[in-house]
């Protein structure tokens, strides 16, 4: 994908699936096997973007399977078919359980806690935070991009502004505004 097609799930409606599952000592293996089907199966229909695996920290500390889809009808699709139901049919013997669940869509994605199960903060507050993000990218870039892209045409420097936005913002502002204002957000 190149980089003028890249977007961040707002802007494309992706869903992030991401389950928690907590594995009985001595299971770890069998429950590692049957996830990894289930990954694998799921990875065959269509609108599924992606998965992972996130094994235990160790002791009581859960698993995390990961499942990206492409809109929420995608995700329903697999939630409800068959072939989901058949790995969840023939699960006996992995000794897990599902300690929980979180769907997230759109900039959600960008206040989860790694690691953590508690819901994404109110939209309000993602947007004052986006916001913040938001605006050291547009002042700094008004200043120094844009003023060295006039000689472009608008569609490729819009291009260009856009990737380096995206990038600034997927890496450097959207992490930093929402670590210092974890506290914030989640109350």
């Amino acid at each position: 994908m190149s980089l003028e097609h890249a977007t961040v799930p707002a802007d494309a409606g992706e869903v992030t699936l991401l389950i928690a599952r907590r594995v009985e000592p001595g299971h770890e293996a069998a429950f590692e096997q049957w996830a990894k089907g289930i990954l694998d199966s799921a990875a065959a229909f269509p609108g599924h973007l992606g998965y992972g695996l996130f094994r235990s920290s160790g002791g009581d500390a859960p698993w995390f399977l990961v499942h990206r889809f492409r809109d929420a009808e995608a995700c329903r699709v697999w939630q409800e078919s068959p072939e989901r139901a058949a790995w969840f049919a023939h699960c006996e013997g992995h000794h897990h359980t599902e300690i929980a669940r979180r769907k997230l869509t759109g900039m959600e994605t960008w206040f989860a806690e790694p690691g953590s199960t508690r819901p994404a903060p109110p939209r309000w507050k993602m947007a004052i935070s986006a916001t913040l993000a938001i605006y050291p990218v547009s002042l700094l870039g008004g200043y120094f991009l844009v003023p060295r892209l006039t000689g472009l045409p608008l569609a490729v420097s819009t291009v260009l502004t856009a990737c380096v936005f995206n990038v600034l913002m997927t890496y450097v502002t959207m992490p930093t505004v929402s670590r210092l204002l974890r506290g914030w957000l989640g109350r």
